[in-house]
């Protein structure tokens, strides 16, 4: 079976050296997390690439700072990856003290007619 590229971060995998994606719902979640976590400036040759959500690690967590990094995950997304729709982007609120960051974001794939979850820490 071809595959679609390799699955991040690199493993050894007998049958084909490295670990591969062969589906395209995986794909695409794994571009979505890279979008949101690479800074913009750190990928080669697309210096706007990226949400750069470790930038808001330390911030003061409030409602404007989470309306920001929406709008940020929601413009890159339109520009980068417009297979995806999302549907819903939440917050973990629960340790503002943490200095860690949940997201949770619902999205579709219409092509496919595919619904997938995101979520993560930092």
């Amino acid at each position: 079976m071809s595959s679609l590229g390799v699955k991040l971060p690199l493993t050894y995998n007998t049958a084909d050296g490295h670990t591969m994606i062969r589906d395209f719902q995986t794909l695409v979640r794994q571009n979505f997390k890279m979008l949101i976590l690479t800074s913009p400036g750190e990928r080669v040759m697309e210096p706007e690439f990226g949400v750069g959500v470790r930038n808001y690690l330390f911030e003061n967590f409030s409602n404007s700072v989470y309306v920001d990094i929406e709008s940020e995950i929601r413009k890159q997304t339109a520009i980068f990856l417009p297979v995806i729709s999302i549907r819903d982007i939440a917050f973990d609120r629960s340790n503002p003290d943490a200095n860690t960051l949940g997201i949770r974001i619902v999205y579709d794939l219409p092509d496919v007619g595919i619904t997938d979850l995101l979520e993560f820490t930092i």
